[in-house]
Order: C-alpha cells, then structure tokens, then sequence
C-alpha cells in the first residue's frame, strides 16, 4: 500500500480489450494520491496484456489477471481478500467506460464533505434515455457499478462482519448500494442518505448501435442478465428485511430450491420473454 496515496481507484474488467486503455488513460495515472488496480477476470482476450502495457514504469498501477470470471466472485476476492488495508475512499470503475476529467477527486471530495455518507455514485453523461437515467439515479439515490465511491471504513466493517458479495450475484452494485443505504445491517436501519449522487463525477459508454449485429447480441444477452438480477434482486430483499447481510450465501443459486418455483416471468413484453431465459438459466444452475 503506497504511503502517499489516499485515494484507490478499482478498475473490473472482462474481455475489455478493445475499450480498457481508452478507460485507463482517462484515469488520473499520474496523481500521486492514487493508486489504481486493475481487476481483469476471466478474460479470453488481450485486456491482461494492455493493462500490463499501460502500467510499465508506474508504480501505482497494479494489474491482477484472475482466471476465474465472476465480477462479484473477484470483487470478494481483491477487496476482501487480498487488499491488506483500505485506504480513506475506494473507488470503482467499470473497464468498458471513459472517466471523464475530474470524476476522481470529486467522488472522494463529496465523500469527505459529509461523514453520514458511506457511498457516493458518478452519473452517465452519454447514451439513449440519459436524463431520465440521470434523474431516476438522484431520486432513488441509485449507485451505478460503472463508476461510485465508498469510504474505506466501510470496507474494513464489511470484511469484519464477514458480510460478502454472492459469487454468482449479477448487479453488484445494487447490493453494494443496498449495503451503504442500512450501513451493513438490515432493511430497518435503511437510510438513503448515506448513499447520494455526485453531480460532479460523470462517465461515457460506448451506445448500442442499431446498425452492429455484435452490439444486438450483447444487448440480448444483457436483457436476460438483467431479468436474472431482477429475480435474484428479490431474494436479497428477503435476506435484508429477515435475518440481515450477515445471512448473505456464498451463492444465490443456494436458495433456488426453495424459491424458483415460486418465480414467474413479468406480465410484460420485452421482460416476459428475458424473464423465462433467465428463470431457465437459474433452473440450470441447481
């Protein structure tokens, strides 16, 4: 852990070669009070090799190439893990983004403005929809998994009441968000003022585009993702409101069993048909 960095930025990647350079030089590489790591996981590509490229002759960039995929599985891994303390704020950026100037040190300014805070989020500044993303982020104190901050005392709690992210979780951010909103407890010490949007800190991703077979594919893929993280959001509500984080499993999929059956597709289309993929996936992963 480097003495004169106060700041840890966190960058989750897979298969991100064609986007993690233009992420990680949009990063302040060469701020002294920050130290970066990159999380690459699972990854079939060149991403390894680009960040190790980037990080030559900088010794505050630290690459960790994980065979094994999973970005709440690596998560766990390096955060809890690994990382031998935490520095005053972390944080965390998707590999697939641009972080536009400033975001850093704005994130952990608004962080240390306000000591009721456990988390702040970035808001995107690009993509279809994106005021009415950006507004639904500030009335719902939402946190976004593509760029947030959180204090390190809240990690080292976390890592203290062995509280940790389900390996096969999909939307880590949801449950991290959830985490900093009842400061790791359960749902009646929820607060959503411990959790707020920094108008400040902003990212860009690259948009689907109607005219690229691969971006249609991707988004299929995200849409039944996102129908498997709505059905698996509803159990972590129950581990909240009954026996708190603490009862989180090592792996959602633990609690199909009991639940899946109880599971049915949403009354609406596009979501009723993702909805059955997804009800499918989980059904094979008993």
């Amino acid at each position: 852990m480097s003495n004169a960095a106060s700041i840890c930025v966190t960058v989750m990647a897979h298969n991100e070669e064609a986007r993690i350079a233009r992420c990680l030089n949009s990063l302040p590489l060469d701020d002294a009070g920050v130290v970066f790591h990159v999380v690459v996981n699972g990854t079939t590509d060149g991403t390894a090799a680009i960040a190790h490229q980037i990080a030559v002759g900088r010794a505050n960039v630290f690459v960790h190439d994980y065979k094994e995929g999973g970005k709440s599985r690596s998560w766990n891994r390096f955060v809890l893990d690994e990382l031998p303390d935490y520095y005053d704020v972390h944080v965390f950026a998707d590999g697939d983004g641009q972080i536009l100037a400033g975001s850093v040190n704005a994130l952990a300014d608004a962080l240390r403005a306000d000591a009721h805070l456990n988390a702040v989020s970035a808001l995107p500044r690009n993509g279809r929809g994106v005021e009415f993303y950006r507004q639904a982020i500030r009335d719902e104190h939402g946190l976004v998994g593509d760029l947030y901050a959180v204090r390190g005392d809240f990690l080292r709690r976390m890592k203290a009441a062995n509280i940790r992210l389900p390996e096969d979780l999909i939307g880590d951010d949801g449950l991290i968000g959830a985490l900093a909103k009842t400061d790791l407890q359960g749902e009646g010490h929820y607060d959503p003022e411990r959790l707020i949007p920094c108008e400040d800190a902003g990212y860009l991703c690259d948009p689907i585009s109607l005219w690229q077979p691969a971006s249609w594919r991707l988004q299929y893929r995200r849409m039944i993702n996102y129908s498997v993280r709505h059905f698996q959001n509803g159990l972590i509500t129950d581990v909240m409101r009954g026996p708190g984080p603490s009862a989180l499993p090592q792996r959602l999929a633990l609690l199909y069993p009991e639940t899946l059956s109880k599971m049915r597709p949403r009354n609406r289309f596009p979501e009723y048909w993702f909805d059955r993929l997804a009800l499918k996936r989980m059904a094979a992963a008993i």
